[in-house]
């Protein structure tokens, strides 16, 4: 009975710990877009966007903008690369026109989270139509 008061007392201590250190890994970065995107099937104006990691699970994001009231949550897939990322980065492929966002990347980090594919850049792919990529620099917010 005492190893199972004590275990409860651990457990209770514990959690809220183990809570705070989840909550306070989220990696969070901000970059000003200038073109209107598309991702996860919808598309945004250009503005100040926040991309971030949630508490969730690191493979949800957030993309956020209060001017434009967008508020999307995107399941990524990480990757990983060989070398760790330059700096905080957004990176987007761009056909024509039309822009789509491909993925984020962290500082020192090898990890790529990338998003899916939306169905109109699928489209593109599958007609050949040319990419480029671009990649603007992010800062930490």
């Amino acid at each position: 009975m005492k190893c199972r008061t004590w275990m409860f007392a651990l457990t209770l201590t514990l959690l809220p710990l183990l809570a705070t250190a989840q909550l306070s890994s989220t990696q969070k970065i901000g970059a000003q877009v200038p073109f209107e995107f598309a991702v996860a099937n919808k598309v945004v104006p250009a503005g100040m966007f926040i991309v971030e990691t949630t508490a969730i699970s690191p493979e949800i994001l957030s993309l956020r903008n209060a001017d434009s009231k967008v508020n999307l949550f995107i399941l990524a897939s990480r990757d990983e690369t060989g070398t760790p990322a330059g700096n905080y980065a957004l990176v987007f492929h761009k056909y024509g026109d039309q822009c789509f966002l491909w993925g984020m990347k962290l500082k020192g980090s090898r990890t790529i989270y990338r998003m899916p594919r939306s169905k109109a850049e699928a489209e593109l792919l599958a007609r050949n139509v040319p990419a480029t990529e671009e990649i603007l620099l992010a800062s930490l917010r």
